[in-house]
């Protein structure tokens, strides 16, 4: 039993309980990255550009008189520029999955979170609204200020605009992912005449919400306690994975002192204790400490770290892309690249280069006919008038091309089949068509029991597109 005597939580046996022991997770300390320039992080803003163009650019395509990506769940059909995918080719997804997870493992195995410190959605948003942020209220120094300053005209204008233009960019991200579902030019039509679905209207207002809230307020939870990445990480590295190190051998004994003193004569290290590489990391962690699994990876503190050391006018590198094996040898960047190409990092390549040629190719020979057979089951035989004895079955024919084709149908198997079918089947692009057809046999001959057909669909105008169905005829 616990009870609390003035400040002191005690149990029931006097015993006291330290607030380390009842507190059940950390508050939260909020963080205000600095601003930082450099060779990284233009390669992140090169990231942020590339990926944003490509989501909010894509849906506006057009291809064949349609959208040239769509996902279209309501007739269950996926649009990719002139790819058209249905239900029956979900070993596609399955071969897309394989890629991105090999994908994730190469990229662990050489550099690290690579995808996390540059191309992760949670960090190109948390990148954009910091942005934004820093436009409306000002670098490190000034949001701390306004954040402990009493609320003002002033400070209430400027979260009102902050959060008007995140809130903005938040609904547009909404509108734009389910335009990847809803046509979009549809979509934006009826947003304009305020009369969205409530399936639209949901989506928008709930994807828009976690963008709001991910990137607005949560970031580095999100990557410190919500991906799981974060924690499995470590099964992926070794000591020769590339990533972002502090060289102590170099930087130890730190030190603040001015640019005149002799580091050398005063026993110290490069590193001038200044603290910028914790002010600009994005997740409050302090590299010097070691690698830490909150680390994205973002490389900001090594922009940082190589400003300080341009104008102590050290070398640059005091923290830098390196592996532990590399620090501790002193290896030259060109060695610890050559070490990347390793027996892991080979497989992994090799695997994934395999796989991506085997869906390119598989695609390249994709035949844009599928044919399901299906049998009446409500009657398996009977015997016509003339005396033949009847099976009826049910075609769904599917073209995938994206233009009106025509089929012939026939079957074969047994000695006399008789077929009886409309022909030639005339579909419209991208659909299918499910059509009943007959077949009919004189018994004579014939075995009591199961017999084995083949149906054959093919282009009526390019005969070398053929697809060959296996079915079952039952005998009386």
């Amino acid at each position: 039993m616990l009870a609390r005597s003035g400040d002191t939580l005690v149990t029931g046996h006097g015993s006291p309980v330290t607030d380390q022991e009842s507190s059940l997770y950390e508050v939260r300390k909020k963080i205000y990255p600095r601003a930082v320039h450099g060779w990284w992080a233009g390669w992140r803003w090169a990231m942020v550009w590339a990926t944003q163009i490509i989501y909010y650019g894509l849906p506006w395509l057009t291809w064949n008189d349609r959208q040239a990506v769509l996902f279209d769940l309501a007739a269950r059909k996926f649009y990719i520029f002139g790819l058209v995918l249905w239900p029956q080719d979900v070993v596609y997804l399955t071969v897309l999955l394989i890629i991105a997870a090999l994908s994730l493992f190469l990229f662990t195995a050489v550099a690290g979170r690579l995808w996390c410190g540059y191309a992760c959605p949670q960090t190109v948003y948390t990148e954009i609204f910091m942005w934004v942020e820093r436009r409306i209220e000002g670098d490190r120094m000034a949001r701390m200020r306004l954040d402990k300053a009493a609320w003002t005209p002033r400070k209430l204008a400027l979260k009102s605009a902050k959060h008007a233009a995140w809130i903005a960019l938040a609904l547009w991200t909404g509108f734009t992912f389910v335009g990847y579902f809803t046509p979009i030019q549809e979509l934006w039509a009826s947003a304009l005449a305020v009369s969205l679905g409530p399936w639209e209207a949901f989506w928008v207002v709930f994807y828009g919400f976690a963008t709001w809230g991910n990137a607005g307020f949560m970031r580095e939870q999100v990557c410190k306690y919500m991906c799981p990445y974060a924690r499995f990480q470590s099964a992926m590295f070794d000591r020769d994975t590339l990533i972002i190190s502090y060289d102590r051998r170099r930087g130890e004994p730190r030190g603040a002192r001015n640019r005149s003193v002799d580091r050398v004569a005063a026993g110290l290290g490069d590193c001038v204790d200044c603290g910028i590489c914790v002010q600009v990391c994005p997740t409050g962690i302090d590299i010097r400490n070691g690698l830490q699994y909150e680390c994205i990876g973002c490389a900001a503190c090594i922009d940082a770290c190589d400003q300080v050391m341009d104008r102590m006018g050290y070398p640059r590198g005091l923290i830098r892309y390196s592996s532990e094996a590399g620090v501790e040898r002193g290896d030259t960047a060109r060695q610890i690249l050559k070490r990347a190409l390793r027996a892991r990092t080979l497989l992994y390549a090799t695997l994934l280069l395999g796989i991506i040629a085997g869906l390119f190719v598989t695609l390249y020979l994709r035949t844009p006919l599928k044919v399901d057979v299906i049998r009446d089951r409500a009657t398996l035989v009977r015997e016509t008038s003339e005396g033949l004895l009847e099976n009826v079955y049910r075609l769904q024919v599917m073209n995938t091309r994206e233009s009106a084709r025509r089929y012939r149908v026939s079957v074969s198997g047994l000695p006399g089949l008789q077929l009886s079918a409309r022909q030639p089947l005339e579909i419209s692009s991208a659909s299918s068509v499910t059509v009943p057809v007959s077949v009919r046999v004189d018994p004579a001959g014939l075995k009591p029991g199961s017999h084995e057909i083949v149906f054959q669909v093919t282009d009526a105008d390019e005969p070398r597109v053929t697809v060959s169905e296996a079915s079952r005829f039952y005998v009386r």
